[in-house]
């Protein structure tokens, strides 16, 4: 964790040094991203829509979690797309098992207090999820992470492909590894970018990858999502998150966001997803059809 305060620290630092400054202006509306794909979208059909209804928006994508989150709160983000779950545990520290519901109100709450403003939450829950090959999960008989617990915890040496941030993250790999009671070791943890964990899985390189449940790759693929059945991960609700000074200046932006917002769930946010990672299309071009063929600009 100290490690990690570390980089957080350092990032910040290194954000502020490429000029975004900190004093809060009306305009341009800054609009931060992470560094994978769904949030690549996020960021871009935000920043056209904000830009499509008479907003100047600044599109600042490509950041680590805790540096998006820090970045936010020290005034240099206005404007970004997190999920609860990430806000419950991550960053307020929140251990308690919650409904989807009683996640959203915990953080839209706690949140308000940092100046930070929760608006509706999509229907899209971006969990966490460990898949697998399917004729290798199906050879081996597992179904379950608990299966998998079983396997690894009976000698089977399974390698696993995660980025470094679920690595390290508080409801990441070793919380999830003690409430399922094994141990993958630290031999058989391949760290290595969000989008090459399922690159990796499908050559067949690893045999277990971390992904995120809407991803396009997981169905195009053919992997299989290894039920939770402890319930290990909360719901990661998809919700526009904004700075209370910029909405006060700017209070359409709630409606325009909740607009967006309305429009997504599972389904859609694997298509989107899939159109990029798959389909190789772009980005700019994924977000513009979009918002156009929804009505929003």
């Amino acid at each position: 964790m100290k490690y990690l305060n570390r980089r957080v620290i350092l990032a910040t630092a290194a954000f502020a040094a490429m000029g975004l400054g900190s004093a809060f202006a009306q305009t341009p509306i800054v609009v931060g991203g992470k560094n994978f794909t769904e949030q690549q979208i996020m960021a871009e059909m935000t920043t056209q829509l904000l830009n499509a209804k008479g907003f100047k928006a600044d599109k600042r994508a490509g950041m680590g979690s805790a540096v998006l989150r820090q970045a936010q709160e020290n005034g240099q983000v206005d404007v970004y797309w997190e999920y609860t779950g990430t806000s419950l545990i991550t960053y307020n520290k929140i251990a308690d098992k919650l409904s989807p519901e009683e996640t959203y109100k915990r953080v839209k709450d706690l949140d308000a207090q940092k100046g930070l403003v929760w608006l509706n939450p999509s229907r899209a829950n971006n969990t966490y999820a460990l898949v697998m090959n399917r004729d290798t999960a199906e050879k081996n008989g597992i179904v379950s992470i608990s299966d998998l617990a079983g396997k690894v915890s009976g000698g089977d040496k399974l390698t696993f492909a995660s980025n470094a941030e679920f690595a390290e993250r508080p409801d990441g790999l070793k919380p999830l590894e003690e409430t399922y009671k094994f141990n993958f070791g630290r031999a058989n943890v391949k760290r290595m970018d969000s989008g090459l964990t399922y690159s990796a899985l499908k050559e067949r390189q690893v045999d277990v990858a971390l992904a995120f449940a809407t991803d396009g790759r997981i169905p195009a693929f053919n992997f299989v999502v290894l039920k939770d059945d402890k319930n290990f991960f909360p719901a990661y609700a998809l919700t526009p998150v904004v700075r209370k000074q910029a909405l006060d200046a700017s209070p359409k932006l709630a409606e325009l966001l909740n607009g967006l917002s309305a429009k997504l769930d599972d389904d859609t946010m694997a298509k989107l997803n899939a159109s990029v990672d798959v389909d190789k299309k772009s980005i700019e071009e994924v977000s513009a059809n979009f918002l156009k063929s929804n009505g929003l600009i």
